[in-house]
């Protein structure tokens, strides 16, 4: 149990939980991880035949993580000691977990939330969004991402490498367990109001946004790759639909100054793309995420003389046009040219030209990535 300052509740949660094992005969330990308390909350935890430790660096995932590594048991049961989960209804954990699943996972949505006892935000906007945003990102099996109960087979979560030190943990905890492949699964819980004295512990707004960042972050298909892949085509299609000729919507004429945004839109989304790859390899080779056999067959056919190739292309092309409009700008004595008519073949020339110069870059570096962790990771 992690705890900060929760004197009013954590003896009734120590004591439900050490008869929830005398009950049901099992060899088990009740942990309080404190994280600083002035309340009193660890003497009241030793009293109630509570195991303490003490944790300096301040967060819920910080408590966590300490308490796992100190737990002695196969098996950890993680639950709030604010008096909003019933420890004296754990049967389906432990049945499966007996199971052989690595994560089980308590759902408040499943088995039924009290009056009182979540914000209407966080109950109709936060945890479904962002629990939403998780299966989307992730293909979890979980719908409440941000459940304060859950059990886990210590040494399946340990090999995961949880480094979160604030709420956020709780996100990290079930994305990793779902990338590595560990068996999953929920099991209804309910969720009654808690007996805190004072605020609640969580800062809905800057938690909110720390789960939101995580997500992202270790998902760089959705922060970069799809984004990256929606601006290219976007940028393609202006140009390919503007480059013949002006084009008339309504009363509206769209000219060489859309066709400069679509450009714009088609460098911004290649650059997008090659962020999702540099991104992904970085996480495997760091460790953060599992190796990706996608990114193996990448690293197989692209290599750096493809890469350089193409590049080379690209930037010929651009030559080429630049080279054309310099003709023009020739044949009419250095004068003015009508922008109309030479944009349509300088932009597509220096999108080329810019295109060309970063994909040789790009292959540079991802072979600089590639010489840092040879096989079998990335080839």
């Amino acid at each position: 149990m992690p705890c900060l300052n929760e004197a009013r509740t954590l003896g009734a949660c120590v004591r439900a939980a050490r008869g929830y094992l005398a009950a049901r005969g099992l060899a088990g330990e009740v942990l309080v991880a404190d994280n600083g308390s002035s309340d009193g909350s660890p003497d009241i935890a030793r009293t109630c035949g509570a195991r303490v430790i003490h944790v300096d660096a301040r967060g819920y995932g910080h408590a966590v993580r300490s308490g796992i590594a100190a737990a002695r048991g196969r098996f950890v049961i993680v639950g709030d000691a604010d008096g909003s989960y019933d420890f004296a209804a754990l049967d389906l954990f432990i049945e499966k977990l007996r199971a052989g699943y690595h994560l089980v996972m308590g759902n408040r949505f499943q088995g039924g939330i009290e009056s009182g006892a979540m914000p209407f935000l966080h109950r109709y906007l936060g945890n479904p969004v962002l629990s939403g945003l998780g299966r989307l990102f992730f293909h979890s099996p979980v719908g409440d991402f941000h459940c304060g109960l859950r059990g886990f087979d210590r040494a399946a979560i340990q090999a995961l490498g949880l480094a979160a030190g604030g709420m956020e943990l709780a996100s990290e905890m079930v994305v990793k367990a779902t990338l590595h492949k560990l068996r999953i699964t929920e099991v209804p819980t309910t969720l009654a109001p808690d007996g805190r004295a004072g605020q609640s512990h969580l800062r809905r707004w800057r938690d909110g946004w720390r789960h939101l960042r995580f997500l992202l972050l270790f998902s760089p298909r959705w922060l970069f790759l799809y984004p990256g892949l929606a601006l290219m085509a976007a940028g393609l299609g202006v140009i390919a639909w503007l480059l013949p000729t002006p084009r008339q919507i309504g009363g509206v004429i769209l000219d060489v100054t859309a066709l400069t945004y679509g450009a714009a839109a088609l460098i911004c989304g290649f650059q997008a793309m090659v962020f999702a790859v540099f991104t992904k390899v970085y996480a495997i080779n760091a460790g953060l995420l599992p190796e990706d056999p996608r990114i193996a067959a990448l690293a197989r056919i692209f290599r750096l003389e493809i890469g350089l190739v193409v590049g080379a292309a690209l930037l010929i092309a651009g030559i080429v046009g630049s080279l054309f409009v310099a003709g023009a700008w020739e044949a009419a004595s250095f004068s003015a040219l009508d922008p109309s008519r030479s944009l349509r073949i300088a932009v597509p020339s220096v999108t080329a030209l810019t295109l060309g110069l970063e994909t040789i870059l790009f292959s540079f570096f991802f072979a600089i990535l590639e010489l840092a962790h040879p096989a079998p990771r990335l080839s």
